[in-house]
């Protein structure tokens, strides 16, 4: 038998309702112009019940990036978990990041968007921090490829992360130039098999026995 939410509970759905609504509309224009207003409509409750949930614009922009922060490391991580060797574990996860930004386009719109203001904010700090942490997810597989010899010999590992990210990232960006993110998805495998060509070990070749003379 269905039992009533408590307040807790129901500001806590309202507030995740507050957070997707924003991520959806910031995939359809720029996040600085997004409105308290447009909130409201949205999730179908007056601008003023806004502030019963947050306190202010910018905090349901903080929840937003924090809401970003769990959900896209949550699906990287499992998606590498799934994987028994490192580098597989890395396209895995590539390919995870490209399925979440076609699922969520205003995610890296909020986030080249603050990344832009020269100023520091609350807001740019939680962007560093998710861009931090995938860094270190990064970071770590391509230490255990490196501990596995699946890595050529000498590969400067956080070069290697940088071109993992900047790869991602190009990706996402032609997709927002386009405005066809879906249009990704088909060209990520062949973008993540040039990082992979660029640092993967070349294959073992197999010895021939040496010929006995007569």
């Amino acid at each position: 038998m269905p039992t009533a939410s408590t307040p807790k509970q129901a500001t806590e759905q309202r507030q995740a309702s507050l957070v997707a609504a924003a991520l959806d509309l910031a995939a359809q224009r720029s996040p600085a112009n997004v409105t308290t207003a447009d909130l409201a409509q949205a999730v179908g409750i007056t601008q003023g019940a806004v502030f019963r949930h947050f306190e202010s614009k910018a905090a349901i922009w903080l929840a937003v990036m924090d809401a970003v922060h769990d959900d896209l490391l949550a699906r990287l991580r499992a998606a590498a978990d799934a994987q028994a060797q490192p580098l597989a574990a890395l396209r895995a996860v590539f390919m995870a990041h490209v399925d979440f930004v076609v699922e969520q386009p205003g995610v890296p719109r909020v986030i080249f968007q603050e990344l832009q203001h020269p100023e520091d904010t609350p807001l740019k700090a939680r962007v560093w921090r998710l861009m931090q942490d995938y860094r270190g997810l990064i970071t770590g597989l391509l230490q255990q490829a490196q501990a596995a010899r699946q890595l050529a010999p000498g590969i400067d590992l956080q070069a290697a992360a940088v071109l993992f990210i900047g790869s991602v990232q190009g990706l996402v960006m032609q997709s927002l130039l386009s405005g066809q993110v879906g249009a990704i998805r088909p060209l990520a495998p062949a973008v993540y098999d040039l990082f992979q060509h660029a640092l993967a070990a070349p294959p073992t070749r197999t010895r021939r026995p040496q010929e006995t003379p007569a």
